[in-house]
């Protein structure tokens, strides 16, 4: 497979001029980290040879760059969307992305016709504008649950694929979702699930496709992927199964004035109901700063996965339908054609009136941002893998770099997603190098961070009941304040190393909206909170959140 041109901005012969502020920014970041020109080098994914003195204890960690993402889109492919797929890949490049995945929803109709219609869009653009990494991917009905990204990377089997998933494991191909004719609830289904998700690892290992990865989608809008469910897909195939996202799409959906007065930020308006899994509070089914209740709680779901001491990472997108204020509509279809006999919906026609919709553009609200060392699909997807992975909303940082290291090692220590190894009892420092917004975001802000929260949670290896979801050795153990902080800028906080293993996890607001967290002001004293209801201006409560940083005790 041949690997992409470089990003502009990333570009040694593009002159900064030419260059927005961000892009400006990101090229700084790139020579800090010693990426810049050839460094970052088109080509495979692997990380060039340590040399001896850097093979120190704690791990090797690699100089990475930045590249920015959406893998959660949906096209004309889908049967509830709108936009065409040019539309919306225009739409990525103007926002920044660096890499996209379209996500059309399964349907017999995809299955049949679509996957292999858009499949031709797709190579057409990886041509004409090789700087964009764009794969194909899949919006999977979960069996007996709710929906996963699916995507793989670029090559000759990446459709067959993706419909040879859809037609022998698709919940609702099948009616094995929720709302079929079948249980959604059954062992059955559950394992159906399991089965499909170690059917895709198979198909990686034997080489059918360069890579693929799962990511489960909105996991508690509807409250009904439980949280043994989820610990089943991720056991399935660990280096498959990554993780979730940590804060949904569709964060126009409560906009002062805009669609109800009911509505929520990821349209996460729903009770609970005969399938939810029952365990989970009525609060879960709320978003917190625009954040998924499993992620924003501190001790809560994601936590009580990270502390059995294992990876499960967090992403953000747009999950794009149909975008806030924008004034197109559905084409009407031509006499005879629906979508289960064409697999694409009529392109859209412009109304000049404001239609209904909850959604943003790929890249002008939710980014995900994903550490690399080249440049290219394999890369990106093994960045993801790695769990090197930062997320924001309405643009509200620049870069972030995050290391931890032993206070007695030369060494740059470890990033995101990876493990520390250190003696009982010594002395760390977390080092947190953040670079503010440069540049106002689409709708006319320039974001401000006003703190960044380390959160640390004990790991206590599996958990014998897989219904847990808290971590009641988790909480938020140093808050820094960076009011009025501009420009590209270190925090250091010390941590020690007790006898058990551990990791820490950052997150950080633009500081309009805080309050006690879920379980509690001694856990969280001033987390994301709910707005109230039909009044949720995203842009004015942005947060960022990292993936973790473990540590493993030598002895424990």
């Amino acid at each position: 497979m041949t690997e992409q041109q470089l990003p502009t901005w990333a570009d040694p012969s593009v002159s900064p001029a030419d260059l927005d502020p961000q892009g400006v920014s990101r090229r700084g970041l790139l020579r800090s980290a010693g990426l810049f020109g050839a460094a970052f080098a088109l080509g495979t994914t692997a990380t060039p040879a340590l040399a001896a003195d850097d093979r120190h204890l704690g791990g090797d960690d690699p100089r990475l760059a930045y590249l920015v993402g959406d893998h959660h889109i949906h096209t004309v492919y889908s049967h509830d969307a709108k936009y065409t797929f040019s539309q919306l890949a225009a739409a990525g490049a103007r926002y920044g992305l660096d890499w996209m995945v379209f996500t059309e929803h399964s349907n017999f109709g995809h299955a049949d016709y679509g996957a292999a219609l858009e499949h031709r869009e797709i190579l057409r653009a990886r041509a004409e504008n090789p700087r964009q990494l764009i794969f194909q991917g899949l919006e999977w009905y979960i069996p007996a649950a709710e929906h996963c990204t699916v995507f793989a990377a670029p090559g000759r089997h990446e459709v067959d694929l993706l419909t040879q998933f859809e037609s022998a494991y698709d919940g609702k191909l099948l009616g094995y979702d929720k709302g079929g004719p079948a249980d959604a609830d059954t062992a059955r289904n559950e394992a159906h699930a399991v089965k499909a998700i170690k059917w895709l690892a198979e198909q990686r290992r034997k080489g059918y496709v360069d890579d693929v990865l799962v990511l489960a989608n909105h996991p508690l809008r509807l409250g009904i992927d439980s949280p043994h469910e989820m610990r089943a897909w991720r056991d399935a195939a660990p280096e498959i199964m990554i993780g979730m996202e940590g804060a949904p799409g569709a964060q126009g959906a409560a906009i002062p004035g805009w669609r109800g007065a009911t509505s929520m930020r990821g349209e996460y308006e729903n009770k609970p109901s005969a399938q939810s899994w029952p365990g989970y509070p009525a609060e879960a089914f709320l978003t917190y700063g625009g954040f998924d209740w499993a992620t924003a709680t501190v001790g809560g779901l994601w936590d009580s996965m990270l502390a059995e001491g294992r990876l499960f990472s967090i992403t953000t997108n747009s999950d794009a339908h149909r975008i806030v204020f924008d004034t197109w509509k559905n084409g009407d279809w031509p006499a005879g054609q629906i979508f289960d006999n064409t697999g694409k919906l009529p392109d859209p026609v412009n109304t000049d009136t404001p239609q209904p919709s909850s959604d943003f553009w790929p890249g002008q609200f939710s980014r995900t941002h994903v550490g690399v060392t080249r440049y290219g699909y394999r890369a990106v997807m093994a960045g993801l893998r790695a769990g090197r992975v930062w997320l924001d909303h309405g643009h509200l940082l620049d870069g972030l770099d995050v290391r931890l290291k032993r206070d007695c090692d030369h060494g740059r220590g470890v990033t995101l997603g990876g493990r520390l190894r250190v003696r009982k009892g010594e002395k760390l420092t977390l080092n947190v190098t953040v670079t503010t917004a440069s540049r106002p975001n689409s709708q006319g802000v320039l974001p401000e961070l006003a703190h960044v929260d380390v959160i640390r949670g004990a790991v206590r290896g599996p958990v014998a009941d897989r219904d847990v979801w808290q971590a009641p050795d988790t909480r938020v153990v140093a808050t820094k304040d960076v009011s009025g902080r501009k420009g590209t800028y270190t925090l250091r906080i010390p941590l020690t190393a007790g006898d058990k293993p551990f990791y820490v996890r950052l997150r950080g607001s633009d500081g309009h909206r805080n309050g006690a967290g879920y379980l509690g002001a001694s856990i969280d004293p001033h987390g994301p909170i709910p707005h109230a209801p039909g009044d949720g201006d995203p842009w004015a409560d942005t947060w960022f959140y990292s993936n973790p940083v473990f540590v493993d005790v030598a002895g424990a």
